[in-house]
């Protein structure tokens, strides 16, 4: 699929052919979803602990004897129902990791950059180069590409001066292209990806699982 191809100023400078595997692939919500939901789980930490009676101090003494004194009976004074005793089936440490096979992801992303190409809400950058530090210059070019309440900007490797110029910007996020990620993909409007990026993108989205005879 051919699609027009900008400058920073957002003037079309010509067209770029994207590759239709990558950019006009099959869009499968379900498969989105599933990757999201993954990439999520596997961010979560899972350090959460609460102490059960046995884990606080104290409480080891009969708080008084058992019968006689007109009171309920108890063992000790860290049981769940004092304040200051255990917690009953509290949250303890564990793994929320999700697998999921590496065709499968590849798939989702190639998924999601369709869709974003289908919905005219992608921006292919003859170039994307700053001579300095300088947060107006990328505010500029993203009013002038248009790019809608939030953009992503993938990059094809470090660019120190785009980097500190889009990081005080609200809803703009720079990413190298080889970290791409559905999560970034899809929580961005508008993503911006330069010539060099995409050749970045197209070396590991390329579909590989063709048998070769």
């Amino acid at each position: 699929m051919q699609v027009a191809l900008k400058n920073m100023q957002g003037q079309e400078v010509g067209t770029v052919e994207l590759a239709d595997a990558i950019f006009a692939a099959e869009i499968n919500p379900t498969l989105m979803h599933q990757a999201l939901v993954r990439q999520l789980a596997n961010k979560h930490l899972g350090t959460h602990k609460t102490k059960t009676r046995g884990e606080v101090r104290g409480g080891g003494a009969k708080p008084w004897r058992q019968k006689g004194t007109g009171r309920a009976r108890q063992g000790t004074i860290r049981a769940p129902q004092w304040a200051g005793g255990g917690v009953v089936f509290g949250p303890r440490p564990r793994s929320y990791r999700k697998n999921m096979p590496r065709k499968m992801r590849r798939a989702a992303l190639r998924s999601a950059l369709s869709l974003k190409a289908s919905s005219d809400q992608l921006i292919v950058l003859d170039d994307l180069q700053l001579e300095q530090p300088r947060t107006r210059a990328v505010a500029e070019m993203l009013d002038a590409l248009e790019a809608g309440r939030s953009a992503l900007l993938l990059l094809p490797d470090a660019n120190p001066n785009v980097e500190l110029s889009a990081r005080n910007l609200p809803n703009v996020k720079t990413l190298r292209a080889n970290y791409l990620n559905i999560r970034d993909l899809l929580g961005f409007e508008t993503v911006i990806v330069p010539q060099q990026a995409l050749t970045v993108i197209e070396s590991f989205l390329a579909d590989q699982d063709v048998v070769k005879e």
